[in-house]
């Protein structure tokens, strides 16, 4: 059994706290509504054709964009760090794919997902091995397809961008100098017109978080998500402090 003190809400009588609930109630309904309006403003988004022809690395050797597809009409991919110096995919990253739970509903809604990283194949398949996946995995290395959706950063190659924002506008974020090189994560979305394949949606940091079940789950918990950072940014989650 734990000893000393422990952080814990107000404790109050049952009507107290149905009184506070319903108010918060009301305030889950709003959210509700204004998440459908946002999803609903993205599906309206305009698409950007890809001209590039990207190449990848899988499981049945060269793949093409449009090969992710597996014929469906929509593809969700993943962009796994994954470095190519690297022995391991980034902690992150996996505890994100551990979290994924049953996706076949996507193929029955004509929507691939695949994982993407930088790292040859071979250091993919084997670690894809040891985690026990069967999700799909592809290796972008020796291709721009990286690069071109800004989750490797190296101005060797291209200019530094990570969720929209410059170089200039990262730098000003003192607290988050990670993002100005190396591997980043993000998830994009494309849509296939016969032979051809669109840019719909690409989302990055914390956009990709709110995909996971932990996190959601941990919402609803008293001590949410306990990543109690020192010199974390304001509004970053973490644990409360009651009293």
């Amino acid at each position: 059994m734990e000893s000393g003190v422990v952080a814990h809400p107000r404790i109050a009588g049952r009507e107290e706290w149905l009184a506070e609930r319903l108010r918060l109630l009301e305030a889950e309904k709003e959210l509700t509504r204004r998440y459908d309006a946002v999803n609903a403003e993205r599906r309206r988004l305009p698409m950007v054709r890809i001209e590039k022809r990207y190449e990848f690395d899988g499981p049945d050797g060269r793949a093409t964009l449009l090969d992710l597809f597996e014929g469906r009409r929509q593809l969700i991919v993943y962009h796994f760090m994954f470095d190519p110096e690297w022995e391991k995919g980034c902690p992150g990253c996996t505890g994100f794919v551990d979290s994924l739970g049953d996706l076949t509903m996507l193929g029955q809604r004509d929507t691939s997902f695949t994982l993407v990283s930088r790292a040859p194949l071979a250091k993919l398949a084997a670690f894809r091995a040891t985690k026990g996946w069967r999700r799909r995995w592809f290796s972008s290395f020796g291709s721009d397809f990286n690069y071109d959706f800004h989750v490797t950063q190296d101005e060797r190659v291209a200019p530094v961008e990570y969720n929209y924002s410059d170089r200039t506008e990262l730098e000003r974020r003192s607290h988050e100098p990670w993002f100005l090189r190396g591997e980043q994560h993000g998830l994009s979305v494309f849509f296939r017109v016969d032979g051809e394949v669109f840019h719909t949606y690409s989302t990055y940091g914390r956009g990709v978080e709110r995909l996971t079940d932990s996190y959601s789950l941990l919402d609803l918990t008293p001590w949410g998500r306990q990543e109690d950072f020192e010199d974390s940014p304001e509004g970053w989650p973490q644990r409360p402090t009651y009293g």
